[in-house]
């Protein structure tokens, strides 16, 4: 039986966590969760220690000594899934805009033979809801940035709710991996691309937060625009192939 790790990056989640972590353990399909955790001050941390006991050997967690930045989280998650020998590595947010319902469909993907799965925005049109306007061009127009200058023919590129088959991870030198926030996501997949692995969007609807605040910052937008055209221009240089 193969088994599926669902990486949780967490900075002051402590009005989604619980539920999530009920949400996912309700589900048919057996998934466990590693929540890595930033030093939320808010107690997110408590929660989910009260919780283990509970979910036995199903809920795991990692505590970081401050905010590090969402690919350093899940890096830190990739290795530990390696060493842990999972099937299935599922990148998650913590506050519902990713349904945890989707992630079993994400899952079959992967198990038919897609090496990333990802859960797509803009596969079949604009699924987003409870965005504004503006932040709903701004995401669709970014996606086709990055097409643009990668070449990719990925249509949600920017996209954080993803299944990796664990081979993609293992054929990966996951600490040439640069960049730390939004731009991770962009990394990740133009590197499987260039590998050569099989990847395919599976359709989900993506919905705003309700409770906690985002964590996307002007920062973090300009590492992705201007991140790309690096990223772009390393690969010129670089070999993609698996490792050894």
């Amino acid at each position: 039986m193969s088994k599926s790790l669902v990486i949780i990056p967490t900075y002051n989640e402590r009005e989604n966590i619980e539920r999530l972590i009920h949400t996912v353990f309700s589900l048919p399909k057996s998934f466990e969760i590693l929540i890595i955790d930033d030093h939320s001050p808010d107690g997110t941390t408590g929660i989910v220690k009260d919780l283990q006991s509970r979910y036995n050997n199903r809920l795991h967690l990692m505590e970081r000594a401050g905010k590090l930045g969402l690919g350093t989280a899940y890096i830190a998650g990739f290795k530990w899934a390696i060493a842990n020998q999972y099937d299935y590595v599922f990148e998650m947010d913590a506050d519902f805009s990713h349904n945890p319902n989707d992630l079993p469909a994400l899952l079959e993907a992967c198990e038919k033979g897609a090496d990333l799965a990802i859960g797509s925005r803009y596969i079949t049109g604009v699924n987003v809801v409870n965005w504004p306007i503006g932040r709903v061009l701004m995401s669709y127009y970014a996606s086709a940035y990055v097409r643009f200058i990668t070449g990719m023919s990925i249509r949600d590129t920017t996209a954080g709710f993803k299944c990796y088959a664990i081979r993609v991870l293992k054929a990966i030198d996951l600490d040439r991996i640069k960049f730390k926030g939004y731009a991770f996501q962009i990394e990740m997949k133009f590197t499987i691309w260039k590998m050569g692995f099989h990847i395919v969007e599976v359709p989900i609807i993506f919905t705003e937060r309700k409770h906690g605040s985002s964590k996307m910052s002007g920062g973090i937008f300009s590492e992705a625009v201007f991140g790309v055209i690096r990223l772009k221009w390393r690969s010129l240089f670089r070999k993609y192939k698996p490792l050894d």
